[in-house]
């Protein structure tokens, strides 16, 4: 017997019939002599239909009231498949996140798990139920409704997961598990059978979307083994894990693209200690994230330096950067979009050298510019121009060896919530 958290996306969950599919997913589990809680995410389109309403009332609502309703969203769900477990004659209780124990930071819209008592949840496995519990949301110490932003699902059956101490989590998308890129970009993308916590991270981070980085972290600092599998097949999935066996002469894992980058220069600065902490401290202070950033030479006593944000914060970042004009003095500033971060990211890179080399030569002889260049000990990433991105990943998709001669994607788009 084991204590498995399996957790379903929107996509999954999406019709009655989807719906129907899980249940019986999870009865099949019961019936082998598990115990079953999972994590749920609104049906389909639900959260962006919510959306939609609520701009139609208020183009800018409220944070708490947002979170009142788009809580909403799991609760329906939660509620219909406990209801279709019961209709296949095996019991289930459905619980809110509040009633699931999970206690959050007092921040609406994105907040963080603080802690999970799930003394409801152990009592209703002990009652022989499978447990249902919404996905993305949890309460605060004073009571107040709060949902946990992009991935929240994810990272709510990673945390439970860790909290019950669940011998495996399975997180069911529409893909069979993490591919060395985006099969609907390289048709012969290969199926990874495992893939270590850090490498999983970095990929996360750097564009694939199918799991959360926030729920890979927490798998790693809570050493929560993480399956990921296809809710329409009963193919094996990719596990992540501390340590994955690396394949002989595979150093590269997979490839990750974002086409959320813009890129902000700002040109003719003095060359004085301090300048870098004013410019970065102030969008700091305006909660703008900074990923890539690279200065050039200096001459007369003059800089230039450029940096990358999302794409959502690119208007904001220059106002940032024109309001510290007074103390921090610079000849003008100028933003750049319609670029592509592509990585290559794979723990044996730290020990083989000419993998960022081979990089750069593929790009090049495809006649593409790098603009950024960023690299860690796991990952090399490259900031190009988006029109040649695929004839890009397909180059190094083919040149790292990770191509495969069957095409194994299942599915349509990836469900991040």
């Amino acid at each position: 017997m084991s204590l498995i958290v399996m957790k379903f996306g929107g996509s999954s969950v999406g019709t009655t019939e989807r719906m129907q599919r899980v249940a019986r997913r999870i009865a099949d589990y019961k019936e082998a002599g598990h115990k079953v809680v999972v994590v749920v995410s609104a049906m389909g389109d639900t959260t962006d239909d919510l959306i939609d309403q609520s701009k139609k009332l208020n183009p800018n609502p409220p944070a708490r009231e947002m979170d009142m309703l788009l809580t909403t969203g799991e609760q329906i769900s939660v509620a219909l498949l406990s209801m279709a477990i019961h209709a296949i004659g095996h019991s289930a209780v459905s619980f809110t996140g509040w009633q699931a124990g999970i206690r959050t930071e007092a921040v609406h819209s994105k907040a963080r798990i603080t802690d999970i008592t799930p003394d409801r949840i152990f009592a209703a496995l002990d009652a022989g139920s499978a447990v249902i519990v919404a996905g993305f949301q949890g309460m605060t110490l004073e009571g107040e409704i709060t949902t946990l932003g992009r991935g929240g699902s994810d990272t709510t059956a990673v945390a439970l997961a860790a909290a019950i101490k669940a011998d495996v989590c399975e997180i069911y998308t529409d893909v069979d598990g993490v591919y060395s890129t985006d099969p609907r970009v390289v048709k012969c993308a290969r199926k990874l059978d495992e893939i270590s916590y850090d490498e999983m991270l970095e990929l996360a981070n750097l564009g694939a979307a199918v799991l959360h980085p926030r729920a890979v972290e927490y798998a790693k600092h809570y050493n929560v083994r993480l399956v990921v599998r296809s809710s329409f097949t009963q193919n094996e999935g990719t596990s992540v894990k501390e340590e994955a066996v690396m394949e002989q002469g595979v150093v590269v894992r997979g490839i990750a693209f974002d086409k959320n980058v813009a890129r902000i220069s700002i040109l003719g600065v003095e060359d004085e200690p301090g300048v870098l902490a004013k410019v970065f401290g102030a969008l700091a202070d305006n909660g703008i994230d900074v990923d890539i950033i690279v200065q050039s030479g200096v001459q007369g006593g003059k800089a230039d330096f450029s940096f990358t944000v999302s794409l959502d914060d690119e208007e904001k970042a220059k106002q940032v950067v024109e309001s510290i004009r007074g103390n921090v003095p610079y000849r003008e500033v100028t933003s750049e979009v319609g670029l592509v971060k592509v990585s290559i990211v794979g723990a044996g890179m730290v020990s083989n050298p000419g993998v960022a080399a081979k990089m750069f030569d593929v790009i090049s002889k495809l006649g593409v510019s790098i603009k950024m260049v960023s690299t860690s000990e796991i990952k090399v990433s490259c900031v190009i121009a988006a029109e040649q991105v695929q004839d890009v990943i397909r180059g190094l998709h083919t040149a790292y060896g990770l191509d495969t001669a069957e095409q194994v994607f299942v599915g349509g788009p990836q469900d991040r919530r």
